[in-house]
Parts: C-alpha cells; structure tokens; sequence
C-alpha cells in the first residue's frame, strides 16, 4: 500500500467525521481492502459503519439484495450491479455513502467484452443519485488491479465532500 493513500484515507474519515458522515463499502473483487484501509486508522468506528465483502453471486444477493435477474441479464461485472451493489449497501446500513466495487482483477477469468482489469464502481449516497465510474486499468496484475481499485473507491468517497 502507498503511504500517501492512507494519509488519504485519514484526511477522509477526519472530513466525513466532521461532516456527520458515516461510510458502508460494498467490494467484490477487492475482498474487503477499502474496509481494511480506513479501519486500519484509528478513531475509524466514527465513520466506518459497515463494510460487506460480496465475493460471491450470492452474497450481493443476499446481503445486500441485489436482484438476481440483474446478475443473471447483465453479469456481476457491469455497471446496473455495481450501482444495485452500492445502493444495497447503503439500504442495509446506517450509513450515508455507500461505495461498491466489482471487477476482474485476473489472471484468469476476463473476456473481450470483459477483459481482466475491468472494474465497475457504484456510490449511492442518501437523497441523490447513484453514480458510476467504469475502470480499465488493464491486466497490471492481480495486485495492482486490485489497489488501483481501493485508490479510486476513495477518490469516490472524497468527492462527497
């Protein structure tokens, strides 16, 4: 991890904290990193209310309730997941800002339509619209896919503020 992203992650606990803000993260392909990265900090519990790693199908649908139709029609890789993922977070929490990652960090698994280091991002935040962001980082490694990822889930949470 870059020493620079966890300054940047206390920066944003401290700013979401003065803000009356809590967090809930919602990550597939990044198993759990973004929620690592923020509870590593102490003092995060003002902030971090929740964090669901849905690796699996069924767990985005049954932890989050993200229809499986939606799974089924369009793949766990792709922007109408990513936004029910993040939206599912934030109904199942207490929280304010919800961030939701799903992707394909590799080796195997990409297609040409889905290549490896594709990523989809949702942020549902209470009383306005879900977002998006679409991320083809490539196939940098499995590692860096995957950090790549966790530096733009918090770029996301910082543009709440």
């Amino acid at each position: 991890m870059k020493p620079e992203l966890k300054h940047r992650a206390d920066a944003l606990l401290k700013a979401y904290e003065r803000n009356g803000l809590k967090i809930a993260t919602a990550e597939s392909c990044t198993g759990g990193l973004v929620a690592a990265l923020l509870t590593e900090i102490s003092g995060s519990s003002a902030v971090v209310e929740r964090g669901f790693v849905t690796y699996s199908n069924e767990a985005k649908i049954e932890l989050i309730g993200v229809p499986a139709d939606l799974i089924a029609t369009h793949g766990a890789v792709s922007e109408p997941v990513a936004r029910a993922m993040a939206e599912g977070a934030l109904a199942h929490s207490h929280a304010d800002v919800a961030v939701a990652i799903t992707g394909i960090a590799g080796p195997g698994g990409g297609s040409e339509a889905k290549p490896v280091g594709l990523v989809h991002f949702g942020m549902a935040r209470k009383g306005r619209p879900t977002q998006h962001l679409e991320r083809r980082y490539g196939d940098l490694g499995r590692v860096m896919v995957r950090w790549c990822a966790v530096e733009d889930a918090i770029a996301l949470f910082e543009s709440v503020l």
